[in-house]
């Protein structure tokens, strides 16, 4: 029976609730898609315009092919044959007409003259020497039947499409194949959905990003993992920096000065608890920004915080631990890439827990687990700390405050990167 399906985007307070306060992860999780206006649409070269979403269809500039063209190496030919060969004229655009009885040289993809029946593939002709250094062209003795008849090995001219004709929808997310065909039907450029660039601030003295770390470092886990996951939600990720601990550190990095960003979104890692070392949130008042989500009431990543800086940059705080930085993420950027780049929440499956999932009165639980025979297992090693689960795991089961009992059916939130359709 197919799986069903839950718009984890319904729900639409009255208005933000809980701005500065703790916010439901309902509620953030609608917020961070609401309050975005989406991003203009741009030109790219064709070059640059695979991956994006075609804001208008792409038309036909003139037929295709625009002229009558050979399928083959071989020779344009008039009539039957035996033919004499005629010269092509190099630079010229070669023999514009044959008469009956004439054939000429042609490459595939050439114009086909006119007066022309059909073209003889090469290894279908001969030449034969006459005097005077007259050339006949003549089919070979072991050539195939109907080897020239009328039209044979000739492209005519809109035989792909006519000038006008749609090749490619408005909405339609750009292939190579798409924007091959794009440049034979004449464009240089397309209209697409702009992406939202992210740029990502990463904060900690103890913050390694190669080697082994010593007693009191720690390697930085999700940085080398931000930019795929950015990529498979729909943004274009930027540059990474790593800065200390200090509100000077935080204060220069948000405000771009430290390395001249210009992205749509800056997602930090680290300094969203309040303790007397984190100073994200002070930085972002002292710099007019605005918090629109100041906390969540979720399990792990509840410190995460959403703000806009003036300007209208904005800023994604996960908290530092790894599976809180990742939940916390797929919370909150997946809902503001996707409101930026004009697309809609993707739906949530309803599937049954294969688990009793404790209550935890007040908190939404983010649970990392797998499909196993079309249930929602947890994942063991689940702890803030820790990826190993998340590893394993085919998605998040959003576990409600009175928790859930084996068999019930749960919202499950499929990772951005897992293959696994829940059905």
């Amino acid at each position: 029976m197919p799986q069903q399906k839950i718009d984890i985007g319904i729900y639409r307070p009255s208005t933000f609730e809980g701005l500065g306060v703790t916010t439901s992860w309902w509620a953030a999780r609608q917020i961070a898609f609401d309050y975005p206006a989406p991003l203009a649409s741009i030109a790219l070269p064709l070059t640059n315009a695979v991956g994006f979403t075609l804001k208008s269809d792409v038309d036909a500039l003139q037929d295709l092919p625009h002229y009558a063209a050979s399928a083959m190496d071989g020779w344009s030919v008039s009539g039957s044959g035996p033919w004499l060969l005629v010269p092509h004229v190099p630079g010229q655009g070669g023999i514009t007409e044959l008469e009956e009885g004439q054939a000429v040289a042609v490459l595939t993809g050439g114009l086909i003259p006119k007066g022309a029946t059909a073209v003889l593939r090469e290894e279908s002709g001969q030449i034969l020497e006459g005097a005077a250094s007259v050339r006949h062209l003549s089919l070979r003795p072991e050539a195939k039947l109907g080897e020239t008849l009328p039209g044979s090995h000739i492209r005519p001219a809109g035989e792909e499409s006519h000038a006008g004709e749609v090749l490619i929808p408005a909405g339609t997310v750009l292939t190579p194949a798409h924007v091959a065909l794009a440049a034979a039907a004449g464009h240089n450029e397309l209209q697409v959905q702009n992406k939202p660039t992210v740029d990502f601030v990463h904060t900690g003295s103890e913050l390694l990003t190669s080697g082994r770390p010593g007693p009191g470092q720690f390697r930085d886990t999700i940085g080398p993992a931000l930019g795929s996951v950015i990529s498979q939600l729909g943004g274009i990720p930027k540059g990474q920096l790593h800065i200390g601990d200090s509100y000077d550190d935080w204060l220069s990095a948000l405000s771009g000065s430290a390395d001249g960003r210009n992205s749509d979104v800056t997602i930090t890692t680290g300094g969203t608890s309040r303790s007397a070392t984190d100073h994200l949130r002070t930085a972002i008042t002292d710099l007019g920004g605005n918090l629109l989500i100041d906390g969540i009431a979720m399990r792990p990543g509840h410190p995460a915080v959403l703000a806009e800086l003036p300007g209208g940059r904005l800023i994604v705080g996960l908290p530092g631990n790894p599976l809180a930085a990742m939940v916390a993420l797929i919370t909150l950027a997946e809902p503001l890439l996707a409101a930026l780049a004009n697309k809609p929440f993707r739906p949530a499956d309803l599937v049954a827990s294969g688990k009793d999932l404790d209550p935890l009165p007040g908190q939404t639980r983010l649970v990392p687990c797998s499909l196993v025979q079309k249930q929602a297992m947890p994942t063991s090693y689940t702890g803030s700390g820790m990826m190993r689960g998340l590893a394993q795991a085919d998605g998040l089961m959003v576990v409600p405050p009175n928790g859930i009992r084996a068999g019930g059916l749960v919202p499950v939130l499929l990772l951005p990167w897992t293959s696994t359709q829940f059905q």
